[in-house]
């Protein structure tokens, strides 16, 4: 078990304990708010984020202020992929889906960090893979599978990366996510609601059979946990 001051981030646990005492000195926790943007498009990546609860979203930003999601990120991962390759600015938004926590990192104690610790750079370099092949996976899902299909294995994949059923999310801002409008959402989850797969409440839904989801989602789910832990078996649990 590990101490109790230590992060729950699964990406850093699976350093050793001593290459994660080296990089606890300079990871500070700060809240994450629903809706909040932690870093935006074109602007400074000064910080990097490593989720311990909650769950974030890339997205891209469009001229007209639209948005659409191009991956997630849970306690899995962090939001240090553009840094690996040396890039100062983001061209992404890093935007709080579900609120928690994270562990929080200057880009340059996380570059110093990649230069003098071999397992902590190639760590970075295995998530960066398994985060790309999240992306393409995703890109695949929207044009080939149904909504209903898109929406249960976005669900499956936050109930992955959360303590309980509860999704803590409004239907706007999934609609946003999924690249629909919100009445399109709504019948979406309407579906599922009919099926008995899920509650949606007040800025939430409830999951309430995992395994209907499962059957109810299309193959992507599985292929991105498939990859996952492959490129990193200690995370993705």
């Amino acid at each position: 078990m590990s101490p109790p001051n230590w992060p729950r981030n699964r990406l850093l646990l699976a350093l050793s304990a001593s290459n994660l005492k080296r990089i606890m000195t300079q990871l500070d926790p700060v809240p994450c708010e629903r809706g909040q943007v932690l870093l935006d498009a074109d602007s400074a990546l000064d910080e990097i984020f490593f989720p311990d609860s909650g769950v974030i979203s890339v997205v891209a930003v469009y001229e007209d202020g639209s948005i659409i999601e191009m991956a997630t990120i849970g306690r899995e991962g962090c939001t240090g992929f553009q840094a690996i390759f040396g890039d100062e600015e983001s061209s992404v938004r890093f935007l709080v889906q579900i609120p928690g926590s994270a562990a929080r990192m200057s880009r340059s104690a996380f570059l110093r960090a990649m230069k003098a610790m071999p397992a902590f750079r190639n760590l970075m370099h295995a998530y960066v893979e398994a985060f790309m092949e999240q992306v393409l996976v995703s890109v695949a899902c929207n044009g080939t599978h149904s909504l209903k299909q898109r929406l249960a294995r976005w669900l499956l994949m936050m109930d992955d990366r959360t303590d309980d059923n509860v999704m803590r999310i409004t239907q706007t801002l999934l609609a946003d996510m999924l690249g629909v409008q919100r009445p399109t959402i709504t019948n979406a989850v309407r579906e599922l609601e009919k099926a008995g797969l899920v509650a949606p409440g007040q800025r939430q839904i409830v999951v309430l059979d995992r395994e209907g989801l499962l059957k109810a989602s299309c193959e992507c789910y599985q292929l991105v946990r498939k990859r996952i832990a492959f490129r990193l078996p200690k995370t993705y649990q």
